[in-house]
């Protein structure tokens, strides 16, 4: 689907093709592209929800938005450096709506792409300070950033994974990626330990279960 827009082009080519393109300039997102972008993702939301079956988590517009524009300037910004650095900040701002669910959910929409971004930031410089504020932003949205090596072993798991849709897709992308460091921390451990119950090794041999785990009831994710 191509829209002569770098804004929207460059989400529908990674959500379809996983691939970019990259455009001489940075360019401004102008409302009408705004407008079409929350279209296009609530759409592409309505999608996924059938996946998690639960109609009690809503589509967030601004969430999507935000996180859509921060995909399209850190993917323009891989490449089109000149006279940028002043404007990193602005480019990619910190989310200021109300970080629940809905919101969580509806911005992977865009930003389960970054820790690609990420990685390819840090074969070209490790120092570029695009990357920390890439971070931070995975930092925040973490369900997001579950490929990314980023610390988030400090957080308050029992409080962050209570919604039992969201644990659900959380620790299903932990599996689908095989992400060790997350899989290990007891708390998620015991719920992973749980699920898999006697086909533990069908679904990750190699992944070890705590073994103060193997007497205790299990609860189901």
């Amino acid at each position: 689907m191509e829209t002569k827009s770098p804004f929207l082009d460059t989400l529908f080519l990674l959500r379809k093709e996983e691939c970019i393109t990259i455009f001489a300039d940075v360019n401004q997102i102008s409302l009408r592209e705004e407008k079409e972008a929350a279209e296009y993702f609530e759409t592409e939301f309505e999608k996924e929800r059938l996946e998690f079956l639960s109609d009690q988590i809503l589509f967030d517009k601004e969430a999507a938005v935000w996180a859509a524009k921060i995909l399209y300037y850190s993917v323009q910004l891989y490449l089109v450096r000149e006279n940028t650095a002043k404007d990193l900040a602005k480019l990619i701002p910190e989310f200021n709506g109300k970080l629940n669910l809905s919101a969580k959910l509806s911005a992977d929409l865009s930003l389960r792409f970054l820790p690609q971004i990420v990685v390819a930031l840090k074969n070209v410089d490790a120092d570029d300070p695009l990357i920390a504020l890439l971070e931070n932003t995975l930092k925040q949205f973490h369900y997001s950033g579950i490929e990314a090596d980023i610390e988030v072993e400090h957080l308050n798991w029992e409080e962050e994974l209570k919604d039992t849709t969201y644990r659900k897709l959380y620790l299903e992308r932990i599996v689908d990626n095989k992400v060790y460091r997350l899989a290990e921390i007891p708390y998620i451990n015991k719920f992973l330990n749980a699920e898999f119950g006697w086909y533990k090794n069908a679904f990750w041999k190699e992944l070890k279960i705590n073994k103060t785990q193997e007497n205790e009831p299990r609860d189901s994710i």
